[in-house]
Protein backbone atom coordinates (compact mmCIF):
# COMPACT_ATOMS: atom_id res chain seq x y z
CA UNK A 1 0.00 0.00 0.00
CA UNK A 2 1.11 3.49 -0.88
CA UNK A 3 2.05 5.58 2.34
CA UNK A 4 -1.31 8.47 0.76
CA UNK A 5 -3.70 5.20 1.25
CA UNK A 6 -2.12 4.14 5.01
CA UNK A 7 -1.75 7.35 6.17
CA UNK A 8 -3.24 10.36 4.48
CA UNK A 9 -6.29 8.83 3.79
CA UNK A 10 -7.34 7.59 7.38
CA UNK A 11 -6.57 11.21 8.81
CA UNK A 12 -8.98 13.00 6.21
CA UNK A 13 -11.24 10.43 7.01
CA UNK A 14 -11.47 10.79 10.72
CA UNK A 15 -11.56 15.20 10.62
CA UNK A 16 -14.29 14.54 7.82
CA UNK A 17 -16.03 11.91 10.12
CA UNK A 18 -18.97 13.26 11.84
CA UNK A 19 -18.41 12.85 15.58
CA UNK A 20 -21.32 10.68 17.63
CA UNK A 21 -23.87 13.45 18.98
CA UNK A 22 -25.32 11.77 22.54
CA UNK A 23 -28.87 11.27 23.03
CA UNK A 24 -29.82 13.22 25.74
CA UNK A 25 -28.79 16.32 24.19
CA UNK A 26 -32.16 17.29 23.33
CA UNK A 27 -35.76 16.63 24.81
CA UNK A 28 -39.21 17.38 22.88
CA UNK A 29 -41.58 19.10 25.49
CA UNK A 30 -44.21 16.46 25.45
CA UNK A 31 -46.82 19.46 25.07
CA UNK A 32 -45.78 21.52 22.24
CA UNK A 33 -43.31 19.22 20.96
CA UNK A 34 -40.85 21.85 20.40
CA UNK A 35 -37.16 20.82 20.90
CA UNK A 36 -35.23 21.93 23.94
CA UNK A 37 -30.98 21.78 24.26
CA UNK A 38 -30.37 20.28 28.04
CA UNK A 39 -28.62 23.46 28.80
CA UNK A 40 -31.85 25.57 28.18
CA UNK A 41 -33.35 22.59 29.94
CA UNK A 42 -31.33 23.03 32.98
CA UNK A 43 -31.40 26.91 33.40
CA UNK A 44 -35.15 26.81 32.98
CA UNK A 45 -35.91 24.33 35.68
CA UNK A 46 -36.91 21.75 33.34
CA UNK A 47 -39.56 24.42 32.19
CA UNK A 48 -40.50 24.45 28.33
CA UNK A 49 -38.96 28.22 27.06
CA UNK A 50 -41.68 28.20 24.29
CA UNK A 51 -45.10 26.87 26.40
CA UNK A 52 -44.02 27.13 30.00
CA UNK A 53 -44.97 23.74 30.09
CA UNK A 54 -43.92 22.45 33.33
CA UNK A 55 -42.14 19.17 33.24
CA UNK A 56 -40.54 16.92 36.18
CA UNK A 57 -37.73 18.24 37.40
CA UNK A 58 -35.38 15.77 39.66
CA UNK A 59 -36.20 15.75 42.75
CA UNK A 60 -32.51 16.93 43.86
CA UNK A 61 -32.46 19.72 41.63
CA UNK A 62 -35.73 20.61 43.00
CA UNK A 63 -33.90 20.93 46.48
CA UNK A 64 -30.63 22.99 45.40
CA UNK A 65 -33.44 25.71 43.39
CA UNK A 66 -35.11 26.22 46.51
CA UNK A 67 -32.24 26.18 49.40
CA UNK A 68 -30.02 29.02 49.86
CA UNK A 69 -27.06 28.57 47.92
CA UNK A 70 -28.30 25.11 47.31
CA UNK A 71 -27.13 23.44 50.19
CA UNK A 72 -28.38 20.85 52.50
CA UNK A 73 -28.17 17.99 54.03
CA UNK A 74 -30.44 14.92 54.21
CA UNK A 75 -32.70 13.87 56.79
CA UNK A 76 -31.85 9.93 57.62
CA UNK A 77 -35.05 7.90 57.34
CA UNK A 78 -36.09 4.71 59.15
CA UNK A 79 -35.52 1.32 57.67
CA UNK A 80 -39.16 -0.33 56.90
CA UNK A 81 -39.81 -4.26 56.07
CA UNK A 82 -39.13 -4.75 52.56
CA UNK A 83 -42.41 -6.74 51.26
CA UNK A 84 -44.94 -7.70 54.39
CA UNK A 85 -47.21 -8.67 52.36
CA UNK A 86 -45.37 -10.79 49.99
CA UNK A 87 -46.98 -9.04 47.41
CA UNK A 88 -46.56 -10.40 43.50
CA UNK A 89 -48.52 -9.25 40.10
CA UNK A 90 -46.79 -9.05 36.88
CA UNK A 91 -43.31 -9.34 38.97
CA UNK A 92 -42.27 -9.63 42.88
CA UNK A 93 -42.65 -6.31 45.05
CA UNK A 94 -38.94 -6.63 46.03
CA UNK A 95 -38.12 -6.68 42.22
CA UNK A 96 -39.62 -3.49 41.70
CA UNK A 97 -38.19 -1.98 44.51
CA UNK A 98 -34.76 -3.13 43.16
CA UNK A 99 -35.33 -1.92 39.95
CA UNK A 100 -36.52 1.45 41.36
CA UNK A 101 -33.56 2.22 43.36
CA UNK A 102 -31.32 1.27 40.91
CA UNK A 103 -32.67 3.36 38.52
CA UNK A 104 -33.18 6.46 40.78
CA UNK A 105 -30.40 5.90 43.66
CA UNK A 106 -32.58 6.47 46.32
CA UNK A 107 -34.53 3.92 48.81
CA UNK A 108 -37.89 4.68 48.01
CA UNK A 109 -39.67 7.81 47.10
CA UNK A 110 -39.02 10.74 49.13
CA UNK A 111 -36.41 12.90 49.56
CA UNK A 112 -35.96 14.64 53.31
CA UNK A 113 -33.19 17.77 53.41
CA UNK A 114 -32.78 20.45 55.93
CA UNK A 115 -31.52 24.03 55.59
CA UNK A 116 -32.21 27.37 55.21
CA UNK A 117 -34.70 29.59 52.63
CA UNK A 118 -34.06 32.87 52.84
CA UNK A 119 -32.13 32.49 55.74
CA UNK A 120 -35.67 30.49 57.37
CA UNK A 121 -34.49 27.15 59.05
CA UNK A 122 -36.80 25.18 56.70
CA UNK A 123 -37.08 20.88 56.33
CA UNK A 124 -38.42 19.61 53.12
CA UNK A 125 -40.00 16.59 52.17
CA UNK A 126 -39.97 15.89 48.28
CA UNK A 127 -41.21 13.11 46.25
CA UNK A 128 -39.41 11.66 43.47
CA UNK A 129 -41.86 10.35 40.75
CA UNK A 130 -39.90 8.51 38.95
CA UNK A 131 -39.73 6.29 41.93
CA UNK A 132 -42.71 3.98 41.14
CA UNK A 133 -44.91 6.71 40.10
CA UNK A 134 -44.28 8.25 43.83
CA UNK A 135 -46.50 6.61 45.17
CA UNK A 136 -46.81 6.41 49.61
CA UNK A 137 -45.90 3.29 50.89
CA UNK A 138 -44.37 2.59 54.71
CA UNK A 139 -40.88 4.31 53.69
CA UNK A 140 -42.85 7.35 52.32
CA UNK A 141 -44.78 7.49 55.62
CA UNK A 142 -41.70 7.49 57.71
CA UNK A 143 -40.38 10.12 55.60
CA UNK A 144 -42.95 12.12 56.10
CA UNK A 145 -43.33 11.84 60.07
CA UNK A 146 -39.69 11.70 60.54
CA UNK A 147 -40.18 15.18 58.22
CA UNK A 148 -42.06 16.62 60.43
CA UNK A 149 -40.26 15.80 63.64
CA UNK A 150 -37.37 16.91 62.45
CA UNK A 151 -39.06 20.73 61.91
CA UNK A 152 -40.14 20.77 65.74
CA UNK A 153 -36.96 19.94 66.65
CA UNK A 154 -35.17 22.57 64.41
CA UNK A 155 -38.33 25.26 65.06
CA UNK A 156 -38.18 25.22 61.16
CA UNK A 157 -40.82 25.37 58.65
CA UNK A 158 -41.73 22.43 56.98
CA UNK A 159 -42.54 22.01 53.39
CA UNK A 160 -44.11 19.03 51.45
CA UNK A 161 -43.13 18.80 47.81
CA UNK A 162 -45.80 15.48 46.67
CA UNK A 163 -45.67 14.11 42.96
CA UNK A 164 -47.47 10.65 42.89
CA UNK A 165 -50.41 8.82 41.67
CA UNK A 166 -51.51 7.73 45.58
CA UNK A 167 -51.00 4.95 48.00
CA UNK A 168 -48.93 2.33 46.85
CA UNK A 169 -50.97 -1.16 46.27
CA UNK A 170 -48.29 -3.59 46.78
CA UNK A 171 -48.15 -2.72 50.97
CA UNK A 172 -52.02 -2.35 50.62
CA UNK A 173 -53.64 -1.39 54.04
CA UNK A 174 -50.12 -0.63 55.21
CA UNK A 175 -49.74 2.19 52.42
CA UNK A 176 -53.62 3.56 53.35
CA UNK A 177 -52.34 3.81 56.99
CA UNK A 178 -49.96 6.34 56.20
CA UNK A 179 -52.87 8.97 55.54
CA UNK A 180 -53.71 9.27 59.30
CA UNK A 181 -49.99 9.15 60.07
CA UNK A 182 -49.08 12.20 57.76
CA UNK A 183 -52.42 14.12 59.03
CA UNK A 184 -51.07 13.36 62.39
CA UNK A 185 -47.63 14.71 61.18
CA UNK A 186 -49.02 17.76 60.15
CA UNK A 187 -51.20 18.28 63.01
CA UNK A 188 -47.81 18.24 65.18
CA UNK A 189 -46.10 20.57 63.07
CA UNK A 190 -49.13 23.03 63.39
CA UNK A 191 -49.31 22.57 67.56
CA UNK A 192 -45.78 23.90 67.88
CA UNK A 193 -46.94 27.13 65.86
CA UNK A 194 -44.58 26.30 62.50
CA UNK A 195 -45.24 27.07 59.21
CA UNK A 196 -46.89 24.21 57.09
CA UNK A 197 -46.39 24.65 53.49
CA UNK A 198 -47.44 22.01 50.63
CA UNK A 199 -46.12 23.01 46.84
CA UNK A 200 -48.56 20.76 44.87
CA UNK A 201 -46.38 19.21 41.52
CA UNK A 202 -47.50 17.31 38.50
CA UNK A 203 -49.39 14.94 39.81
CA UNK A 204 -50.90 15.47 43.26
CA UNK A 205 -53.20 12.69 43.24
CA UNK A 206 -54.95 9.53 45.09
CA UNK A 207 -54.15 9.38 48.97
CA UNK A 208 -51.43 11.86 48.88
CA UNK A 209 -54.28 14.33 47.83
CA UNK A 210 -56.73 13.44 50.55
CA UNK A 211 -54.22 13.48 53.41
CA UNK A 212 -51.03 15.66 54.33
CA UNK A 213 -51.09 17.41 50.47
CA UNK A 214 -54.16 19.36 51.13
CA UNK A 215 -53.56 20.62 54.52
CA UNK A 216 -51.46 23.89 54.54
CA UNK A 217 -51.45 26.84 56.04
CA UNK A 218 -50.88 28.05 52.57
CA UNK A 219 -50.82 25.95 49.47
CA UNK A 220 -48.88 26.65 46.10
CA UNK A 221 -49.11 24.59 43.20
CA UNK A 222 -47.12 24.80 39.87
CA UNK A 223 -48.97 25.43 36.52
CA UNK A 224 -50.60 22.72 35.00
CA UNK A 225 -50.32 20.60 37.64
CA UNK A 226 -53.13 17.82 38.10
CA UNK A 227 -54.53 17.70 41.50
CA UNK A 228 -57.25 15.46 42.53
CA UNK A 229 -58.73 12.38 44.14
CA UNK A 230 -59.64 9.98 41.31
CA UNK A 231 -58.70 10.06 37.40
CA UNK A 232 -60.84 12.24 35.33
CA UNK A 233 -61.75 9.66 32.54
CA UNK A 234 -62.75 7.20 36.09
CA UNK A 235 -64.48 9.93 37.72
CA UNK A 236 -66.78 11.27 34.59
CA UNK A 237 -67.37 7.04 34.01
CA UNK A 238 -68.88 6.95 37.85
CA UNK A 239 -70.93 9.94 37.55
CA UNK A 240 -71.85 10.16 33.83
CA UNK A 241 -71.58 13.50 33.29
CA UNK A 242 -69.12 15.50 31.25
CA UNK A 243 -66.43 17.59 33.56
CA UNK A 244 -65.87 21.18 32.91
CA UNK A 245 -62.90 21.73 30.61
CA UNK A 246 -59.11 22.36 32.31
CA UNK A 247 -60.65 20.07 35.63
CA UNK A 248 -58.40 19.45 38.51
CA UNK A 249 -55.69 21.56 36.77
CA UNK A 250 -53.83 23.77 39.50
CA UNK A 251 -55.50 26.58 37.82
CA UNK A 252 -59.32 25.34 38.06
CA UNK A 253 -58.50 24.28 41.70
CA UNK A 254 -57.27 28.17 42.28
CA UNK A 255 -60.34 29.13 40.94
CA UNK A 256 -62.29 26.98 42.92
CA UNK A 257 -60.63 27.28 46.60
CA UNK A 258 -58.54 24.76 46.83
CA UNK A 259 -55.07 26.06 46.86
CA UNK A 260 -54.35 29.48 46.85
CA UNK A 261 -52.01 30.22 44.58
CA UNK A 262 -50.53 28.65 41.12
CA UNK A 263 -46.88 30.39 41.00
CA UNK A 264 -44.20 29.27 38.19
CA UNK A 265 -41.72 27.35 39.05
CA UNK A 266 -38.95 29.90 39.14
CA UNK A 267 -40.45 31.88 41.21
CA UNK A 268 -41.90 29.71 44.06
CA UNK A 269 -38.12 30.30 46.24
CA UNK A 270 -39.08 33.98 46.51
CA UNK A 271 -42.34 33.19 47.56
CA UNK A 272 -41.55 31.28 49.92
CA UNK A 273 -39.06 33.60 51.47
CA UNK A 274 -42.18 36.29 51.54
CA UNK A 275 -43.83 33.61 53.08
CA UNK A 276 -41.94 32.31 55.49
CA UNK A 277 -41.54 36.21 56.37
CA UNK A 278 -44.66 36.79 57.47
CA UNK A 279 -45.62 33.72 59.04
CA UNK A 280 -42.11 33.13 61.00
CA UNK A 281 -40.84 36.96 61.28
CA UNK A 282 -37.43 38.41 60.49
CA UNK A 283 -34.92 35.84 58.78
CA UNK A 284 -31.98 35.62 61.30
CA UNK A 285 -28.46 36.96 60.21
CA UNK A 286 -25.97 34.47 58.51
Amino acid sequence: MSWFTTFVRPRISGLMRQKEIPDNLWFKCPQCEQMLFHRDLIAYQYVCRHCNHHMRIPVKMRLETLFDQGDYVRVSLPKVPLDPLKFKDSKKYPDRLKTARADTKEEDAIVVAEGHIGGFPVVIAAFDFTFIGGSMGMAVGEGLVRGAERACELKAAYIAIPSSGGARMQEGILSLMQMPRSVIAVEQVKDAGLPYIPILTNPTTGGVAASFAMLGDIAIAEPGAVIGFTGARVLQETIRHALPSGFQSAEFQLEHGMVDMVTPRQEIRQKLIDILGVLMGKAPKN
